[in-house]
């Protein structure tokens, strides 16, 4: 009796273990065949690493060269300077806001382009993994997106941040919050204002809806222009106990 239980368990063991490998094994297969698939936005060629972007123009893309700052940007005194009294601990951008990360970024944001939110999100993974995990003391226990009010999600239908933050955290394995924070306030549009207007815009906007929240914080926006809401998200974080935010951004876009 004792042998057939034990049999019994171990064909259990053996078929748990069989439908997650075939479900990982069916994943990647999915993953190779849109990725064979698809053609390069830029140039039309072929892709094998990316869906919609072939390794050549990937090798073009404006990245940051991060390796004499450890991966973060705040290193860089040019823009320390520019984002003075940030509230978040790190900053990690893709690139600054040029062709063709920008007209990416608008296309997803305004045009409903979605397939460039995973592609988005798979290169701020790769980066991250390259550039910034080497330096990192601890790895982020939580990654969140900068939220978007609810009538503003209802008018776009989605959020931007959130399909790029969901991607970067399905390509490296790391939990996602993603109604961990709440838009309360329904502000204006940020464009075309100084930095005491945004800040002024941005007070009491957001809220922490977790009291489950680790020590170290990924957060996720698609771009970083004066910080202003990346710092009142953080802010409400560190109220709630965090002690490291770090902030990573497809694009840094930096004002004047």
């Amino acid at each position: 009796m004792e042998s057939k239980l034990r049999l019994l368990s171990r064909w259990h063991q053996w078929r748990k273990f069989s439908e997650a490998y075939c479900q990982t094994g069916l994943i990647r297969l999915k993953n190779l065949f849109i990725t064979r698939l698809s053609s390069c936005d830029l140039c039309g060629s072929p892709c094998r690493q990316y869906a919609l972007l072939c390794q050549t123009c990937a090798n073009d893309l404006p990245f940051f060269k991060t390796a004499d700052i450890q991966g973060d940007l705040l290193n860089w005194p040019a823009v320390n300077r520019a984002l003075p009294g940030a509230v978040f601990d790190h900053l990690v951008s893709l690139a600054p806001y040029e062709w063709p990360l920008s007209q990416w970024l608008i296309q997803l944001k305004y045009q409903g382009r979605f397939e460039l939110a995973a592609l988005l999100g798979q290169l701020l993974a790769d980066h991250w993994q390259s550039r910034v995990t080497p330096y990192l003391e601890a790895e982020p226990g939580l990654v969140v997106a900068v939220p978007l009010h609810i009538n503003k999600w209802q008018l776009r239908g989605y959020n931007q941040a959130h399909l790029i933050a969901e991607s970067f955290a399905k390509k490296l394995g790391y939990p996602y919050g993603a109604g961990a924070l709440s838009r309360m306030k329904e502000t204006q549009a940020q464009v075309g204002q100084g930095g005491v207007a945004r800040r002024k815009n941005l007070r009491r906007a957001f809220a922490v809806n977790t009291t489950s929240l680790p020590q170290h914080v990924l957060l996720i926006d698609d771009v970083i222009t004066t910080g202003s809401t990346a710092n009142e998200v953080s802010r409400q974080l560190k109220t709630m106990g965090v002690l490291k935010v770090t902030l990573a951004t497809a694009c840094l876009s930096l004002p004047g």
